[in-house]
């Protein structure tokens, strides 16, 4: 449970029959033989990016990636310190334990907040130094993973390198695991603000780790909140409010003056304003404009963000650098610009630095708020009406991605006269019209983004496209095969 205030408790390592498993489970691994942990480390299977390590649960990700992922995870950790959380999936609780278990193993101390939305972890991994997540964010509820976080943000690729590699250990001193509560709340409040005018606001938890930290915030800070799917795993909707349709809450929106849907753990929202549901880039143009009115000038943009949204920026006197697709290279680019917010539309993403390095859907829906009513919140909303973004994806197993986007690059190039090749394949076309080819780091599949201010151009576009990924996949394959 998240509350607002501090403190920890400890808990004795031999008083219960978790502790009594973690420690029998340190000691058989660490009495393990290197090649034998060398052969249980096999992962074609898994999903390996800076978002994290994730997989079908007991198909592709199984307890002994667990293991091997958290004690290499222990050599980027200075502090020795770790704070440990999960979403609601069905598999987190005996993840969550396995993870804790190999990180005391290692000599770390996890401090515990059980179910706890991904911003929230962040949050607090700013004082212990790392944070650990049990989540596959918005992936089916069979999937599950780990997200592993450093001095307050995500890994980068040179991290990432580090921890894929065969490490030999030294016996350490077993770690000790606290609970822990969280200030998130109390911290959000001071930065946002009260909420004037009482906005009634529509939630959509979708049974995720925010069932509790959404609807806390929102209410102090004001807003007048009705519900659904706020039970910890229980929706009548899917995982990722990004591609669902949100019936549910569009039908209540109705009544509301917003509607915001998060994903399982919580980093994701989605808006949906008078019964329609709001394109994911309008969460980031709502994020911006805030920024905006707060002062800020400085931003970043994933390269896969709505153009109309740069174009606001720009009108507004501000500036922006696009980075490659994937929150821990918009904050690692933030970070090098010395940037003072960005995101990224793909994934309802804002991010805000200075509060958190990551995507943060709670902090965004309760800025959102303070927003209602304002000239800002109906400007941006009305800026990016003239601009459509399409986000399909083609079916694709994941090794053979990399040949898939090479072959495509080739065809791309003939095609388009301007061409960029930082995350992806990206054409662009003309000042308000671009198309955008990348390999996902989390599924198995290519990701096509197209935008235009036509209608009938982006559906040409998205169509044509989507044929030649098509083609090169099964090229990709064809080479591979021979």
């Amino acid at each position: 449970m998240i509350k607002a205030s501090s403190g920890i408790r400890s808990r004795g390592l031999t008083l219960t029959r978790r502790s009594l498993y973690q420690a029998e489970l340190s000691r058989h691994w660490f009495a393990m033989p290197s090649e034998f942990i060398k052969s249980l480390c096999a992962f074609d299977a898994l999903k390996i990016s800076i978002s994290g390590v994730r997989g079908i649960f007991a198909d592709d990700l199984n307890l002994k990636d667990v293991i091997h992922f958290c004690r290499n995870f222990s050599h980027l950790i200075k502090s020795k310190k770790c704070v440990l959380a999960q979403d609601t999936r069905p598999s987190s609780d005996i993840l969550s334990n396995v993870a804790s278990a190999s990180l005391m193993e290692r000599g770390i101390s996890v401090y515990n907040l059980g179910v706890a939305p991904t911003p929230v972890v962040f949050r607090e991994a700013r004082k212990y130094g790392s944070g650990l997540i049990v989540t596959s964010s918005h992936n089916p509820l069979e999937w599950n993973g780990l997200k592993f976080i450093v001095e307050g943000r995500g890994i980068n690729e040179t991290e990432l390198e580090r921890m894929l590699e065969q490490k030999s250990f030294s016996k350490e001193k077993i770690g000790s695991e606290y609970e822990a509560d969280s200030t998130y709340i109390n911290d959000a409040i001071k930065l946002i603000g009260k909420v004037k005018g009482s906005p009634k606001v529509a939630l959509d938890i979708g049974g995720g780790a925010a069932f509790e930290v959404a609807p806390i915030l929102l209410e102090k800070l004001g807003c007048a909140v009705k519900k659904i799917n706020h039970l910890p795993g229980k929706s009548l909707r899917g995982p990722d409010p990004t591609s669902d349709s949100l019936s549910g809450l569009t039908s209540l929106s109705k009544k509301a003056d917003i509607g915001f849907a998060f994903d399982l753990d919580g980093d994701r929202l989605v808006v949906v304003k008078d019964g329609k549901k709001q394109t994911p880039d309008v969460t980031l143009g709502l994020g911006i404009a805030k920024a905006l009115d707060i002062g800020y000038k400085k931003f970043v943009l994933s390269i896969d963000t709505s153009v109309a949204i740069e174009k606001f920026i720009k009108n507004e006197g501000g500036h922006v650098k696009r980075s490659k697709v994937g929150e821990a290279n918009v904050v690692d680019l933030m970070l090098k610009t010395n940037s003072q917010a960005g995101g990224e539309g793909s994934s309802a993403g804002f991010i805000l630095p200075k509060f958190n390095m990551c995507r943060d859907g709670l902090l965004t829906s309760g800025l959102i708020a303070s927003m209602i009513g304002t000239s800002n919140f109906s400007d941006i909303l009305k800026f990016m009406e003239g601009y459509i973004q399409s986000r399909t994806k083609v079916k694709a197993d994941s090794k053979f991605h990399k040949k898939t986007i090479e072959i495509l690059a080739k065809k791309m190039e003939k095609k388009f006269s301007q061409i960029i090749t930082i995350d992806g394949v990206k054409a662009i076309i003309d000042e308000d019209n671009w198309v955008l080819v990348r390999q996902s780091n989390t599924e198995h599949i290519i990701r096509v983004s197209t935008e235009s201010n036509d209608p009938r151009k982006i559906k040409k576009m998205e169509k044509e496209i989507s044929g030649l990924v098509t083609k090169s996949y099964e090229e990709a394959r064809r080479v591979r095969n021979h």
